[in-house]
This record gives C-alpha cells, structure tokens and sequence, in this order.
C-alpha cells in the first residue's frame, strides 16, 4: 500500500485496490487523556498486584513486585492494542486507535516497537520529548510511532445506506450459517474497505471497478474462505459479504440500545 500525508490533519491511504481511505489523526489533547486514563487504570491493576502479593509471600514480595510492576508498565499497553486492534482502555473511551501508516491494524510486534520506546518519549519529564516529535512531523509521531511506522486516529462512524443490506437477488446465503460465521470474523480494517468500494462502486470507470471488485472476491475467497457460488459476479460476492455485515452491525446497535433501557 502507498500512502501520502496531508497538511490538514488528516492522513490519506491508497491501496492496490484504487480505493482510498482518510484518516483524521488524533490530536496531542485525546492523545493525553487517552494516557492519562491508561494511567490509571495501569496503576490501579498494580496496586491490586502488589497489594496481594505483599499479603500473600512476604518473603519474595519485594522482587516479585519489581517484576509485576514491569509486566504491568510495559504488557499493558502492548497486550491490549495487540488484542483489540490498537485499542487500549484509554483510547476506546476517547475514540482513537492506532493504526500502521499503510491504514491496516497493528500487530503485536508494531505494538511493542512503539511501546519499549516510550520511556524516551517520556524524557525528559512530561512526555517532553514525545510531544515535541508531534509537533514537528507530519503525521503527528511520537519517536515510538516513528519506530513503529504507525500513527493516531481518530474512530470514525460511517453511518451505511440501508440499502446495503438488501442485495438484489436471492438472499438465502444471508442465512447461511457458514457464511455467517466467516463474515463475524472479519477485521474492523477489512469490513471499513468493503464498505469503502461498496459505496464508491458507481464512481468508478468499468475496468477498475471489475479490476476492485476482483481483487476483493479474491481475497475473500482465498485468504478468509468465503465460498462463491458459480452464478455470482465477483461484486455481487463482495455486496454480499458487505450486506451482511450491514445487518450484523445494525442487530448490535439495536441489542445494546435495548440493553440500555
């Protein structure tokens, strides 16, 4: 994937597919309140820790609080953006994510890269040095972010055209089992490039929509095990899968609404 930056906050992505995402970079106030809760949540989780080692083995206490204490300050930032897809406490609350600056997840060593480096971000008091590298590069980098190739964005909610979730055609793989259950296990970045060429399919001349919408089938098929049945198009496979997750995020929506009354 390439990518290129613009000046106005936002970080822009092309992928092979000629599809073409934007990214609102978070700013160095989310960032620090994202932080600040991380903080305390870190600290929170230690002094439980330490609290109940120090009750329960007197004699190794000391030692084993120094370990609990480094698991905690280093593991939980890489833990939990390596399991929630560049999320940790703070920043689901605060709307952020970190992303890799080619716009897919990060993983677990991405994650650790930007975190063994936070120590120096923190230097030489205040996240002095981390703030100042924000402020001079483009996409708003800390030095753990410049080592890791990623960047800070901002969530944004798409609100999808219902009309997604009603294919043209016959619509019994919508209740298919299988299909359903692969269509759950799509990652937040790959269902966000569905809807992307679901809703820009129009705007594209004939070669590169069949050359997308190739691309896309392909993937589906071969890299997550969707099967295509002989009469679809590539693009009707896509619309879908696409429709599908339409309508599993509209039943979340409409269960956690309810669950709120």
């Amino acid at each position: 994937m390439a990518s290129r930056t613009q000046l106005d906050g936002t970080h822009t992505v092309l992928t092979p597919e000629y599809v073409e995402f934007k990214f609102v970079l978070a700013g160095a106030l989310s960032r620090f309140l994202a932080l600040l809760i991380d903080t305390l949540v870190s600290l929170t989780l230690a002094a439980v820790l330490i609290s109940v080692l120090a009750a329960t083995l007197s004699a190794l206490a000391l030692p084993l609080i120094f370990i609990a204490w480094f698991l905690i300050d280093w593991g939980y930032m890489i833990a939990l953006e390596s399991l929630w897809s560049g999320q940790t406490i703070g920043k689901r609350i605060m709307g952020l994510r970190v992303i890799q600056e080619s716009g897919v997840r990060v993983g677990l060593l991405h994650s650790a890269l930007r975190n063994l480096l936070r120590p120096l971000d923190r230097a030489p008091a205040f996240y002095l040095l981390g703030g100042l590298s924000m402020l001079v590069t483009q996409h708003q980098q800390r030095l753990g972010d410049l080592l890791a190739g990623t960047i800070v964005v901002r969530e944004q909610r798409r609100r999808i055209p219902s009309s997604l979730a009603r294919p043209e055609g016959d619509t019994s793989m919508l209740r298919d089992s299988d299909f359903l259950a692969r269509v759950a296990k799509l990652a937040p970045d790959e269902e966000a490039l569905l809807f992307s060429a679901a809703l820009r399919r129009e705007e594209l001349g004939i070669e590169a929509r069949l050359t997308l919408f190739s691309h896309l089938a392909r993937r589906l098929q071969d890299d997550l095990g969707f099967q295509k049945p002989e009469h679809f198009s590539d693009e009707k496979l896509v619309m879908f899968v696409t429709a599908a997750v339409t309508s599993r995020r509209a039943k979340a929506r409409t269960l956690k609404s309810t669950s709120r009354r």
